[in-house]
């Protein structure tokens, strides 16, 4: 009996599907709550190379809901810790980490070399970031998100809408786990519906996840969901950069107001002032903040009174 007998058992997977799990590549951003039961569930079903990318360290106040790290492995980076837990669990796969924040001038790098992408990082920015490429190149995208007792998973990209079509316009101000607390087998079984949808566009079973929102509310007990195959796609989207793609004659504005300008060039405005700013005509405007949230938002208040270029940076450091 071989490890994968179970799965190969059935007739939508088999011994085509399993030697198709094999040679497939997936490129998995953060290992948190949500990366580590994907990478898990990926790891045992015999995905043959798996990239994953963080730039964190384990952090003794997030073992409640990443149950792969161990307390000896404190302060060591998780991509390395998982990779290492990884290849414990199955040998077979190649796992490749990566110590890094998912930047907007390397992502595309490591979007290309995948078959699909699970985003599983925790910022507007990496969601978004990952999402307007693998719209542009037409990899699947598996994206979630979760906060206190509920969350939702979905199949993006890939020929189906973007995580923009789902999500067009942003909360004003943006929770996190730090703030609004979260369950671990919230997370749980969020990240194990990521990997379960993963790894049926792999096998090209049907109906495809694609197009699919599947929601979980454990305060109610209650899932829930809909198809967003129509879900038009925002009209001017405003890009993310990376600090290495500013340009010498953009304008820069620092948008927080908890930190000094990021950039001796940048102007320190807030988002509530963001109207007033008139720009010098040719310039593109940068907008940067922590998460790229109040980013998003003052660039969508800007562009609707302004006709020039903007681009958003999400400050990771």
């Amino acid at each position: 009996m071989t490890r994968y007998t179970r799965q190969m058992v059935l007739p939508e997977i088999g011994a085509d599907g399993q030697a198709r799990l094999a040679r497939s590549h997936v490129l998995v951003v953060g290992a948190g709550g949500l990366g580590v039961p994907a990478l898990q569930y990926l790891a045992g079903a015999g995905v043959g190379h798996i990239t994953l990318v963080d730039g964190d360290s384990v952090e003794i106040g997030n073992l409640h809901r990443q149950p792969i790290y161990r307390m000896d492995q404190l302060g060591q980076p998780k991509a390395r810790a998982a990779a290492a837990a990884i290849s414990a669990l199955n040998p077979d796969v190649v796992i490749t980490p990566h110590v890094a924040w998912l930047d907007p001038a390397t992502a595309p790098e490591w979007v290309a070399g995948a078959d699909l992408v699970l985003d599983c990082a925790d910022t507007f920015a990496a969601s978004l970031t990952l999402s307007d490429i693998c719209r542009d190149t037409g990899k699947p995208l598996i994206t979630a998100s979760v906060l206190a007792l509920s969350g939702y998973v979905a199949g993006c990209c890939g020929g189906a809408p973007s995580l923009r079509a789902i999500f067009p316009d942003l909360p004003q101000r943006g929770a996190t786990c730090a703030t609004a607390g979260v369950m671990g087998p919230v997370v749980g079984a969020i990240g194990a519906l990521q990997a379960q949808m993963a790894l049926s566009v792999l096998l090209g079973l049907t109906p495809a996840p694609l197009g699919q929102l599947v929601s979980l509310d454990v305060a109610r007990w209650r899932m829930g969901g809909f198809r967003f195959d129509r879900a038009p796609e925002p009209d001017a989207p405003l890009p993310f950069i990376a600090r290495s793609q500013t340009r010498a004659n953009d304008l820069l504005v620092d948008l927080r107001a908890e930190a000094p300008p990021f950039s001796p060039a940048a102007r320190h405005i807030l988002p509530e002032n963001i109207t007033a700013l008139t720009p010098p005509a040719g310039c593109r405007v940068v907008l940067a903040c922590a998460t790229g949230l109040r980013a998003h938002n003052a660039g969508q208040a800007l562009q609707a009174r302004w006709p020039g270029q903007i681009a958003l940076l999400a400050l990771t450091d």
